[in-house]
């Protein structure tokens, strides 16, 4: 299955970033959960601080576009991950943009939907 990176992880449960982490791991998804304070989402530790984490096939955004500036380099550079994620509500023309540009295929969808579909 594929490795996710959830940016802006919480470990409050009414969160998506939450709920999304869950149900990606119970699709027998590798989570890794990264946010700005540490915590845990039902056994999985939130990362801080850009981790490097190698070999990520998607970044599930729960960032909202003003505040993701900041994670530009970690995103593209660092992590360079197959796919990008826009959760509604952090739909981004930037970073789609330097993305694509990069070759990193990005999709404007809900994780949680596509999920139930099948379709991640």
């Amino acid at each position: 299955m594929k490795k996710t990176l959830i940016l802006g992880a919480s470990s409050n449960p009414e969160r998506y970033a939450y709920k999304a982490t869950v149900k990606l791991a119970q699709h027998g998804h590798e989570v890794v959960p990264v946010g700005l304070k540490s915590g845990n989402i039902e056994g999985y530790e939130i990362l801080i601080n850009n981790p490097i984490v190698v070999d990520i096939d998607t970044v599930t955004l729960y960032v909202g576009p003003k505040n993701q500036p900041i994670y530009y380099d970690y995103i593209l550079n660092q992590i360079h991950p197959k796919r990008i994620i826009f959760n509604p509500g952090t739909e981004n023309s930037e970073l789609e943009k330097l993305a694509n540009e990069q070759g990193i295929e990005t999709e404007v969808a809900c994780t949680l939907v596509l999920l139930s579909l099948g379709e991640y």
